[in-house]
């Protein structure tokens, strides 16, 4: 009986709030800083090693790719070959917004961008290529700051001892006479 006149209560104090309507195209929802709305593509750290078409579990990404030959960096070497990205697109009719994609790209080549607003008429074209997703790329956020309370990342305490070995070697070798110059 007692949880009958509690839930009735909750029900009569909501009944007698007004509701509040968002009105959408007019007034933009306040998002959350890192939503995910679309997927952005930097394509320059964009290797073609095709991780994220591999690992996408809906088989939504499409990379067509060819090889070029890269002359010598310097005389004698030899000639490198490398991947040219031609195609790279993204079929969001069947995405389902997982994030594997981004997850897996070793050279943050992909990113969340919190854009929401591309609904098609023509299923067609939420093919979205990669001109398209280059564009969205200036919408993504920066990175949140690093927390201040946080440890230090190791690649930071293993470059910073480093520096330290090295400018103790140096300072060493500024403090010891050279070699010749001797008193006898």
């Amino acid at each position: 009986m007692k949880g009958l006149a509690k839930g009735l209560a909750i029900t009569l104090r909501t009944m007698t709030r007004r509701s509040h309507t968002a009105h959408y195209p007019d007034a933009l929802p306040a998002l959350p800083p890192r939503s995910r709305g679309v997927i952005a593509l930097f394509e320059e750290n964009c290797t073609v090693c095709m991780l994220c078409a591999r690992e996408c579990p809906d088989w939504c990404i499409y990379i067509d790719s060819h090889k070029e030959t890269v002359p010598p960096a310097a005389p004698g070497g030899r000639e490198r070959s490398r991947n040219v990205l031609d195609r790279f697109a993204i079929d969001f009719a069947l995405c389902m917004y997982c994030g594997i994609c981004i997850e897996v790209c070793p050279f943050d080549a992909l990113f969340w961008s919190p854009e929401f607003e591309y609904a098609e008429t023509d299923i067609h074209e939420l093919t979205h290529e990669r001109d398209r997703l280059r564009d969205w790329m200036w919408t993504v956020p920066p990175p949140p700051a690093p927390d201040p309370a946080g440890e230090e990342p190791k690649e930071l305490g293993a470059a910073r001892k480093a520096v330290e070995k090295a400018e103790a070697a140096r300072a060493r070798e500024a403090a010891e006479p050279p070699a010749g110059e001797g008193g006898t």
